[in-house]
């Protein structure tokens, strides 16, 4: 007895974990600065916290009260009807449940390179086939309409980041209005807007009312600090909302996630420092880094550094752990996630000590 083959399947690569590190090199958790995996140095929100433990003697339930309420409570947010709203485990598992509703077998998807791994792995896991559109560096791989439509052929499902991962560049209103515009009438356009908290730009979530070929996730793991609870969700326009009960993992959504997410969302304090911080600490590393990046409206910065794999080794060894881009198809970048000012200070020192050493920087230095 064997799986199938999954030959073709490529396990996902996070970032190193803190107290992982913290085991390999011997040290507190507490002494290391985790600036590796998009996560909130803020923690989740206070108000989350309380939502956990004040339901935390009802886990013995199904969650069919709090996944009804968090699905009203995100529809109200949005202003969309409730149907639209998939609630999921994570973003990813919203792109499993678009995977379902859209994907028969040998249907084929386009997404972005580089970009999130999972976006192929869920077309795979699905019996769907994978092509992909370049995103270049000569323009800080900002995604075009152009460059999209460049490698189109009539995919089932086309993928777009905004904020992209793991650059932080933006796939504009103008060239997405484009895009919806020129694919065929088969194809679903998910935008992946993951990082959408800490972007000044309006979600595209308005654009679902007048745009059949068009589906948003979002998650709560980033602005809103929930990364360890795994929970997102989808909006989808109103016509085939109905199909979620189709697709749906039940109660895929645990009780205590669904409570924390709907607390988190009425905590503004929280999420208005998030925001504010990850803004201030993108653009410290922009201007203070010794290193060319690329303008970001996310909560990490990509930096050019020329061996990726040894200046994310030394910064690691030296307390300050960030995500060497090479599983991104990117060998000479890494992604510095944004910490607290006192965590960003520290990480630029720290970085610019290890790329004055020329031997590691090489051309990814400013020079």
């Amino acid at each position: 007895m064997h799986p199938r083959d999954l030959s073709s399947h490529s396990p996902y690569v996070p970032g190193s974990g803190i107290e992982e590190v913290a085991r390999e090199l011997g040290v507190d958790p507490d002494d290391l600065v985790a600036l590796s995996s998009n996560e909130n140095p803020h923690g989740p929100s206070p108000a989350a916290v309380d939502a956990i433990q004040e339901h935390a003697g009802r886990i013995h339930q199904y969650p069919k009260a709090a996944h009804a309420d968090l699905t009203d409570r995100i529809a109200e947010e949005w202003g969309v009807d409730s149907r639209q709203v998939w609630l999921s485990p994570g973003a990813d598992g919203a792109l499993d449940y678009l995977a379902r509703a859209m994907l028969s077998p040998g249907d084929r998807v386009l997404a972005p390179e580089p970009g999130f791994a999972y976006y192929p792995m869920s077309a795979r896991y699905h019996h769907g086939a994978v092509a992909t559109y370049e995103l270049s560096p000569a323009n800080d791989f900002a995604g075009t309409a152009d460059a999209v439509l460049s490698a189109y052929d009539g995919e089932r499902i086309v993928y777009v980041t905004t904020p992209h991962n793991p650059a932080g560049t933006e796939f504009s209103r103008e060239q997405l209005l484009e895009l919806l515009s020129a694919v065929e009438d088969r194809t679903l356009v998910v935008v992946d807007e993951a990082y959408g908290e800490y972007s000044e730009s309006p979600s595209n979530i308005e654009l679902l009312d007048s745009h059949e070929n068009l589906a948003v996730t979002r998650t709560f793991s980033k602005a809103y600090g929930l990364a360890g609870l795994r929970v997102g969700y989808a909006v989808v326009p109103e016509a085939w909302g109905d199909a979620y009960a189709r697709v749906n993992t039940p109660f895929a959504v645990n009780e205590l996630a669904c409570r924390a997410a709907m607390a988190a969302l009425g905590d503004h304090d929280h999420l208005r420092t998030s925001v504010e911080t990850a803004r201030w600490s993108r653009e410290y590393l922009r201007t203070e880094l010794d290193a060319p990046t690329v303008e970001s409206a996310a909560n990490f910065v990509l930096a050019h550094v020329g061996d990726a794999e040894t200046v994310a080794e030394r910064s690691k060894q030296a307390g300050v752990v960030i995500r060497d881009c090479t599983s991104f198809g990117l060998p000479e970048y890494v992604r510095i996630s944004c910490g607290t000012r006192e965590e960003t200070k520290l990480a630029v020192e720290t970085l610019d000590e290890v790329l004055a050493d020329a031997d590691v920087a090489g051309v990814g230095t400013r020079g």
